[in-house]
């Protein structure tokens, strides 16, 4: 996927400035495709100057105009033809998992704080998308609400980012589960080994 494709879809869930568009990467999108601020502005002006999005100056007081970014027809038509256009399935680049394997030719034991620090970073990425589902995904009319609340259906757009972010939610969760697993093996190979 080019990060084109990531901007559009951030735009057209909601028009906004480069300064916007990047705390999105980092508040949301990120987790799934990351990009810097300098990639996302060089991006976007490659998109203006290509027809993809619409720019409108936004007078601000006591600062510079605010440049505001929508998707134009250009821009919808290139992500409709991305959309439709197959992708090969990911294969899995895991680098722990090299390491985890080149571990019997050392001494495995010294993982250990390695693969805690990477079931750590799951943990806190996981309860950040769990407190994502709970902000976003819960309360009336959402399918997180309690079974009394009434329950409104989503619009296509709402279920789709839910979707993917219980993809999100099981992955971190398979992950967790995959590292207690790595941990519980590497301590079997402790001194009494």
């Amino acid at each position: 996927m080019a990060l084109e494709h990531a901007i559009l879809v951030s735009l057209l869930e909601k028009p906004g400035s480069g300064y916007e568009l990047a705390r999105r990467f980092e508040r949301s999108i990120g987790y799934f495709w990351t990009a810097t601020h300098q990639q996302i502005y060089r991006v976007l002006k490659r998109m203006e100057v290509d027809g993809w999005v619409d720019v409108r100056d936004i007078p601000q007081q006591g600062r510079p105009d605010k440049k505001e970014y929508s998707v134009a027809d250009l821009g919808r038509a290139a992500l409709s033809s991305w959309l439709h256009d197959p992708i090969e399935p990911e294969s899995v680049r895991h680098d722990l998992a090299v390491k985890i394997r080149g571990a019997a030719f050392d001494d495995p034991t010294a993982l250990i704080r390695e693969v805690e620090r990477h079931r750590q970073a799951h943990q806190d990425r996981l309860a950040h998308y769990l407190a994502g589902e709970v902000r976003d995904f819960t309360g009336p009319g959402s399918p997180g609400a309690s079974p009394a609340a009434p329950q409104a259906p989503l619009d296509a757009e709402r279920e789709l980012q839910h979707v993917v972010l219980r993809g999100g939610i099981a992955y971190e969760r398979m992950m967790i589960d995959w590292l207690d697993d790595v941990l519980a093996t590497l301590a079997g190979f402790g001194p009494s080994h």
